[in-house]
């Protein structure tokens, strides 16, 4: 099957766009076909975030952006199919994640329920209205109905990406919120060690926004953490938050780690510089990662490589702090291990659209402490069908995904 997954990240900077092919195999083989990425406008950037931080806007806003988000998306869909000289026809499935504006996994007591909620915009009707094609979204929900808390759900697909069966290898998504899967050598899927380990990127894009005045939404090659100094005192502190204290299953968002976290940093350290003070954030990002490769990850098994992608990965300095913190894992290029690193994630949501086609599950619930498997997301109909249904009855087209 030929599937496009669509992404959009804490970070809000725009659609990830991949077109894969999923074959037959147990598990499926995931093939790379093209992928790019749709930069937002920059005033729309700034309504989501806004919309995703605490206390967010109006049901107004939300009604509006969720149908404006699925045009977007469904452009990105169909820009991806023209440039991959496809038409859209062709493809059988799309799997959009959305725009995630709030994750409340923590449950929380009402009326006679104990609930937990996740909400993900850009809708999916608009979505396979547009392109024809049949859209899988609104994948984290059903985990939380599940017991678990809808994050993190690429696990299974780094699984297929990058599993090795002589080297231990993670996957170090460096979005808005940084997440890691830990894959052992010669693993199966109920091995794997998946959870969100706190900030990536979300606390310097949000700083570098501020001591610029708006001139910029993110240190461009960590040029003003370079110059800095980390204050070693705001980091011991910073690192006391009691996320960094869960055992996975853990998942984080800007509830959590975002402008008002960043305001409680500057009244405890007033007195640090710009510099400084994205010197020190980008220490905490690349400290917690650490923290939670020892703690949680290393007891369990040795890692040889690290591939890391995301936004993250194409800081220096983020990158030279992680080297040192992980050695003597190897940092590497996600494309070096036979899956570009652009398309990791948005990849992960089309192999995942693939395996909610096919009624099979798609979490891995030691991941995200769900009570069971369970098949993941809602299906939109298309206008057609998509091709390999009739051949998922009769051939290995349908071959069983991973048991997870």
């Amino acid at each position: 099957m030929k599937v496009i997954g669509l992404m959009s990240g804490t970070s809000a900077d725009g659609v990830d766009a991949a077109l894969v092919e999923v074959g037959p195999g147990n598990p499926p083989a995931l093939k790379h076909i093209y992928s790019t990425v749709f930069p937002y406008p920059p005033d729309l950037r700034q309504r989501i975030l806004q919309l995703a931080t605490p206390p967010g806007g109006s049901a107004t806003d939300v009604c509006r952006l969720n149908a404006y988000l699925g045009e977007l998306f469904a452009q990105a869909a169909l820009d991806v199919c023209r440039r991959a000289r496809l038409a859209p026809e062709t493809v059988d499935l799309i799997g959009s994640h959305g725009q995630t504006i709030r994750h409340l996994p923590i449950p929380r007591k009402e009326g006679d329920f104990t609930v937990a909620s996740t909400l993900q915009i850009g809708e999916p009707a608009v979505i396979a209205e547009r392109t024809g094609i049949t859209t899988v979204a609104n994948f984290r929900t059903r985990d939380v109905a599940a017991g678990g808390q809808g994050a993190p759900l690429t696990p299974i697909a780094h699984y297929v990406m990058f599993r090795d069966a002589q080297k231990g290898r993670a996957v170090l998504n460096l979005g808005g919120i940084a997440n890691v899967t830990a894959i052992p050598a010669g693993a199966s899927p109920a091995q794997i060690v998946a959870f969100d380990t706190g900030p990536g990127n979300v606390l310097l894009d949000e700083a570098a926004f501020r001591v610029t005045r708006g001139k910029t939404d993110y240190d461009a090659n960590g040029e003003l953490a370079a110059v800095g100094r980390v204050s070693a005192e705001t980091l011991k502190w910073m690192l006391t938050h009691p996320f960094f204290k869960k055992a996975p299953p853990k998942s984080t968002g800007r509830e959590d780690f975002g402008p008002s976290y960043l305001d409680e940093v500057n009244r405890k350290a007033p007195s640090l510089s710009p510099a400084d003070l994205l010197a020190t954030l980008t220490a905490f990002t690349a400290e917690t990662v650490a923290l939670g490769f020892r703690e949680f990850i290393l007891p369990k098994m040795k890692i040889d490589e690290v591939a890391i992608t995301g936004g993250g990965g194409r800081n220096p300095v983020l990158r030279k702090m992680l080297a040192e913190r992980l050695a003597p894992a190897a940092l590497v290029e996600p494309d070096a291990l036979g899956f570009p690193g652009r398309a990791i994630e948005a990849g992960a949501f089309a192999f995942l659209a693939y395996l909610t086609w096919h009624g099979r599950p798609g979490n891995v619930p030691a991941a995200t402490g769900a009570s069971r498997p369970v098949v993941l997301g809602a299906i939109v109909m298309g206008n057609h069908r998509p091709g390999a249904t009739k051949a998922a009855s009769t051939s290995s087209a349908g071959a069983a995904a991973p048991k997870t």
